[in-house]
């Protein structure tokens, strides 16, 4: 069960909050685009690791309420149990691929918006109980 895709090309021509593109065993990976003005969402993962790559666009990332700057060409590694959200500062979308480790989400749902995402309980509790 692998996966190969082009990442550069799948995280571009990603129009969705949030879309699943793989899941294994141990990992997934995912594409979002976040709006201007927009935002992933405040989250703690208990017992997953996230890394964040981020393509295009500017923003800031909150850990544990320490907020930096990200801009494209930044990776975040964000720990278990640590408190993060990662905002959208600039101008266009900021696009986002990311592996989480052991996988948070349904394997291959789509979210079109954040508002989509966060209606999704059953997806939310998916991810709480990872362990």
């Amino acid at each position: 069960m692998s996966y190969q895709t082009n990442i550069v090309n799948e995280t571009k021509k990603n129009k969705n909050f949030r879309t699943v593109l793989f899941t294994g065993g141990r990992s997934q990976l995912v594409v979002m685009s976040i709006p201007p003005g927009g935002e992933i969402g405040e989250e703690t993962h208990p017992h997953v690791e996230q890394t964040l790559f981020f393509l295009s666009g500017s923003g800031k990332a909150v850990l544990n309420g320490k907020e930096t700057k990200i801009s494209a060409g930044d990776a975040v590694v964000v720990t278990p149990g640590t408190k993060h959200n990662f905002l959208n500062t600039g101008e266009g979308d900021l696009k986002v691929y990311t592996v989480y480790a052991p996988p948070n989400h349904f394997d291959g749902r789509i979210h079109k918006t954040k508002a989509d995402a966060d209606a999704d309980v059953a997806d939310e509790e998916f991810g709480n109980q990872v362990k």
